[in-house]
């Protein structure tokens, strides 16, 4: 398969020269594309610097507007599925080609990297809003997610086709359950995760609880009144 790893970066640029040589050192086998989103700091000049391959928005679009430029990207190109590997580092992508194997061999549309598919899920404040959305997700679909909040999510061509030119596509679990009614087949492979590097994480405690009652009802009543759509593999 033809992947591409999506980069979306805002003020990384202490952690992604060590995001992109990690890629290009382990898995040399795919292409990567970074996509500054606005950042303030000096994120694009470093990648420019080091020659990496860069989208560089001229304005901060938030992380749906940077994924968006990158599946557009992904889809003009000709990539046969595009995985998201966050800026700070967290993803680790010697995970990657398991997710392309499960893809391929089970023929699924989404391969999420879960940090709960053989290991216990922590009983924490921290792990409260991951539980909560885990199960919204399973009461509207009937499936089980183990990691809802987990960004590293590998998507095929036709989900990519979705996601770079239609509008409500964004990189969440809400995204996630929605596809998952349309008839989506999800896997889940169990992977390891790090923490952030250098700099702060945008979720602060406040933030994190908002973030859970935005997906809780987006999944519970508004993704249910959305049209569905075609899964069909394209022509060709």
């Amino acid at each position: 398969m033809k992947i591409l790893i999506i980069i979306p970066a805002y003020n990384e640029e202490a952690n992604i020269v060590g995001v992109v040589e990690k890629l290009k050192r382990e898995v040399p086998q795919y292409d990567y594309v970074v996509v500054n989103d606005g950042s303030k700091d000096r994120t694009a000049q470093i990648c420019r610097e080091h020659g990496f391959e860069l989208i560089d928005l001229p304005v901060n679009l938030g992380l749906t507007g940077a994924i968006q430029a990158g599946m557009r990207y992904a889809y003009q190109m000709g990539y046969d599925a595009a995985i998201q590997i966050d800026g700070d580092g967290q993803h680790d992508p010697a995970f990657i080609p398991e997710m392309e194997r499960v893809m391929e061999q089970e023929h699924c549309d989404i391969v999420v990297g879960s940090r709960f598919v053989t290991q216990e899920r922590p009983k924490s404040m921290r792990m409260l809003g991951n539980i909560i959305i885990s199960w919204a997700v399973r009461l509207t679909t009937g499936k089980t997610m183990s990691d809802p909040t987990s960004g590293m999510r590998l998507y095929s061509r036709p989900l990519i086709r979705y996601f770079a030119y239609e509008v409500n596509f964004g990189p969440e679990p809400d995204t996630v359950s929605y596809l998952l009614r349309c008839g989506a087949q999800m896997r889940e492979i169990q992977v390891e995760m790090h923490d952030r590097v250098a700099g702060e994480s945008y979720l602060t405690m406040g933030r994190s609880m908002k973030y859970m009652m935005e997906m809780c009802i987006s999944i519970l009543v508004i993704q249910g009144f959305r049209k569905k759509i075609s899964l069909m593999a394209e022509e060709g």
